[in-house]
């Protein structure tokens, strides 16, 4: 067998043109079809390691989905707001441990902005329990303190003691300006965690309101300028309304007689989801596209391997006269057979190994990239068993494809002579 599989080796060496076009083919039909399978596992992991400990989320009446993306994941922005007497009911019952509001709708230079309390750093927890931990610094004490996320130091440079401006709205630029006559400064920068709060700004609810004395009406008083730092702490900053709020409660058991009352408040109408229960939905929604984009992809292998059988079915005829000089020289009809079966196999099985290079090197490069851009981790996505699978998945079907040219040179005799047939 060793001597068969050396032979096709070198066969495969004296024809490397045709050879490595359909490595190729294979290669990328196995890079894509572990591509759109790393993605999948890596985003629901990523997003599933997002916040962790959390019981309840909740906000005004709008999508599961699109509560939980605006609250967890910084997506998208809220339909509308909890006033703040309502929160503080919701958050004084007593099946309820603690509460941690949070206030979004501002930005830094393209992050968000994430107003709450320093109970936030005590009670958020991501990945399988894991609290936020400072890397430096210290958690929100003035008025105008910002703890910032490891992405925001590490892309803009900034340090404790950096001064940083909030922007109105989204975007690098904000929406209708900035709040440049009420600067911040940063006190503290949290550890990596490979979610969203690593590219969010962290202020306390009161310097929220603080910024927007003056945008009361959504656009800014000219007069806002001539209110100094001194008038506005002397303000009573309490906010009317928050974005959301995190709820932990004093008995799991509790939880579905806990959201069945939040959801039916009597007076100022809400919405309280369950993490888990909003990301299956999300998923819900998603698996259609899954499933199309995996269907595509094996069916992108399909013709990788067939690439393989047109390869080999179209250099036969060429080979006509290799074949006959290999049984002059002894080699049976089954020696025959499993050279071209071995050269199937062989071209499978190092396009699948290239293939699953190719994809590695790739998330290699994109999961940063991701992470970067939405605060999510493509976690899981190193090598596996998928991995394994998918490499004796193709070189098995190689050979069985093999085995289709093999029997049609099987079939030849030595009759087809030693001379090249035109």
């Amino acid at each position: 067998m060793s001597a068969i599989l050396t032979l096709a080796w070198k066969s495969l060496m004296n024809r490397k043109g045709s050879v490595i076009l359909t490595l190729v083919a294979v290669a990328l039909s196995v890079a894509l079809f572990l591509g759109v399978d790393k993605a999948r596992t890596g985003a629901r992991e990523g997003f599933g390691n997002t916040i962790s400990g959390t019981d309840l989320i909740v906000g005004a009446p709008t999508g599961t989905v699109n509560l939980l993306l605006y609250s967890v994941f910084r997506m998208g922005n809220a339909t509308a707001e909890v006033s703040w007497p309502t929160y503080q009911k919701i958050a004084s019952r007593p099946d309820i441990a603690w509460t941690v509001p949070i206030s979004l709708g501002d930005s830094h230079r393209g992050f968000r902005v994430l107003g709450t309390t320093n109970d936030y750093f005590v009670h958020y927890k991501y990945g399988h329990g894991q609290p936020l931990k400072l890397a430096e610094g210290a958690e929100l004490s003035d008025l105008f303190d910002a703890v910032i996320g490891a992405d925001v130091a590490r892309e803009l440079g900034y340090e404790i003691g950096t001064p940083l401006v909030l922007s109105h709205g989204l975007g690098n630029a904000g929406i209708g300006g900035g709040h440049e006559n009420r600067p911040f400064r940063v006190v503290g920068i949290l550890a990596p965690t490979g979610t969203p709060v690593d590219r969010t700004v962290h202020v306390s609810l009161e310097a929220i309101t603080a910024i927007h004395v003056g945008w009361e009406t959504g656009a800014k008083n000219p007069l806002a300028d001539t209110i100094d730092e001194k008038m506005i702490r002397s303000f009573d900053l309490t906010p009317k309304t928050i974005t959301a709020f995190f709820v932990g409660l004093e008995r799991k058991g509790t939880i579905l007689t806990t959201r069945r009352a939040i959801n039916t408040n009597k007076g100022e109408p809400l919405m309280a989801i369950i993490p888990g229960e909003a990301l299956a939905e999300l998923w819900s929604v998603t698996a259609f596209a899954e499933r199309a984009l995996m269907a595509v992809s094996v069916f992108v292998i399909a013709v990788g391997l067939v690439s393989i059988l047109t390869s080999i079915l179209t250099s036969l005829n060429e080979r006509r006269r290799e074949m006959s000089i290999l049984r002059a020289v002894g080699a049976r009809p089954g020696h025959i057979f499993s050279l071209l079966v071995l050269e199937a196999g062989l071209v499978g099985f190092l396009g699948a190994v290239v293939g699953i290079l190719l994809i590695h090197a790739i998330l290699l490069v994109a999961g940063p990239m991701v992470e970067a851009r939405y605060g999510v981790s493509l976690a899981g996505t190193g090598p596996g068993l998928t991995d394994l699978y998918t490499l004796l998945a193709v070189t098995l079907a190689s050979l069985l494809i093999g085995m289709v040219p093999a029997w049609a040179a099987f079939r030849r005799s030595l009759a087809d002579g030693l001379s090249v047939k035109v």
